[in-house]
């Protein structure tokens, strides 16, 4: 291929948890053309495209890995929990297709307007970003699988209160986090000011199939909660235990000295 139909690459990553946008458009507009859209920025320089968006995802089409490194340096230094484990996908594309569609990651798009390529990137960087939920969301069932296997062998967990509660905690985080970012998993609210650009949008969002993840990570959820649930149980029934026995030593105490009484 020649011209605007040679192969590009595009490769999305999720790097933290959100980006600080309002300081990072500061930044950026001093010495780079960026459009400010709906909580995102779009970095434009000749026929190469970021999109960076608040919940800590980017997209770059046709960006060199030294100018990629580079911005994501910059986005790091205002990012709120950087990800230990960074999320990345990589297409190729191509400009002026006859129409647009993705076949075995290849992208085909009919234009460089920017903001179809907006369009295309909301789709792949919730991709990207349920890509960092899914691992969470996997690592946390994992490491706690043990859990409910120890319950039903022995009957109870081998924790002690203190674990129980900071899996109690780490379980919790994991949960609030995603749930809280959910709706950002629904159809962006871009699209309401620019219906016509919707479609573009649906084309990723349908190969990526962001819609029956959402699903399945709405099921390792329940799981989690489960979980979260079953711990609770096992401390509540620690608790009254200790009461129980506190209350036992108390009238075992109280008679002993009813009899030391009655006997001197």
């Amino acid at each position: 291929m020649s011209g605007n139909k040679s192969i590009k690459q595009c490769v999305t990553y999720c790097l933290a948890q959100r980006f600080d946008i309002n300081a990072l458009a500061k930044l950026l507009s001093d010495s780079t053309l960026i459009r400010i859209i709906k909580g995102a920025l779009l970095i434009e320089n000749d026929q190469s495209w970021s999109a960076i968006f608040a919940y800590g995802a980017v997209v770059h089409w046709n960006v060199s890995t030294e100018q990629q490194l580079k911005l994501h340096q910059l986005l790091l230094n205002h990012a709120e929990n950087p990800l230990t484990h960074i999320e990345e996908d990589n297409f190729t594309f191509a400009l002026d297709c006859p129409s647009t569609r993705i076949i075995e990651d290849h992208i085909e798009i009919e234009s460089s307007d920017p903001i179809l390529i907006f369009s295309l990137s909301q789709g792949m960087a919730q991709s990207i970003k349920l890509a960092s939920f899914e691992t969470n969301a996997i690592t946390t069932i994992n490491n706690t699988s043990y859990i409910p296997k120890s319950l039903a062998e022995s009957g109870k967990i081998k924790l002690s209160r203190h674990q129980i509660a900071k899996i109690r905690g780490q379980l919790f985080l994991t949960k609030s986090d995603i749930i809280l970012n959910y709706d950002l998993l629904d159809t962006p609210d871009f699209f309401w000011e620019y219906p016509e650009y919707e479609a573009f949008y649906g084309i990723t969002a349908k190969y990526l199939e962001v819609s029956q993840r959402t699903d399945v990570l709405s099921k390792k959820l329940e799981t989690i909660h489960e979980l979260f649930e079953m711990l609770a149980d096992e401390q509540k029934h620690r608790h009254s235990s200790i009461l129980e026995w506190i209350i036992i030593w108390l009238i075992a105490f109280e008679i002993g000295m009813a009899i030391v009484d009655k006997v001197f």
